[in-house]
């Protein structure tokens, strides 16, 4: 058998991360609240143009991203199997809202550099969120 896989006492360390994890995804959630109650109308004309430029599906991929992020993230910090899972169904959102952009030309065209170093890191810690589900699930700390 695999030592790397065997189960073993919770580290000090994990109740920390996992309520990190549920304070990013948390965050994700209240950006995606806000996106959704913003008035195009109230905003300056570039970002206008972006936001109309979004098309709905990215919209809700982002949602089911975060969504299923914020819920995966409570099970983390609750110690349930199901994070893993949760968490999956997020990374994979967070990746087709990602795609998304990158592939609506009329969206990508009018991100900036900085924009999308941003989208790219909130991949990366979504990423890293999952990885961590399923490290825990390996374990043995989560039930």
């Amino acid at each position: 058998m695999d030592e790397r896989y065997t189960p073993r006492p919770v580290a000090s360390w994990y109740l920390i991360a996992a309520i990190a994890s549920l304070v990013f995804m948390a965050l994700g959630c209240v950006s995606l609240a806000m996106h959704v109650a913003t008035d195009p109308a109230t905003l300056p004309l570039d970002q206008r143009a972006l936001f109309q430029a979004e098309p709905s599906w990215v919209l809700a991929a982002s949602a089911v991203g975060f969504v299923a992020g914020a819920l995966g993230s409570l099970l983390l910090v609750l110690k349930r199997r199901a994070a893993e899972q949760m968490l999956f169904v997020s990374l994979v959102g967070v990746l087709v809202w990602l795609g998304g952009m990158m592939l609506t030309p009329r969206f990508r065209d009018l991100l900036s550099t900085d924009q999308v170093a941003v989208l790219l890191t909130i991949v990366a810690i979504t990423w890293s969120i999952y990885w961590f589900a399923r490290h825990s699930r390996q374990r043995g700390w989560l039930r």
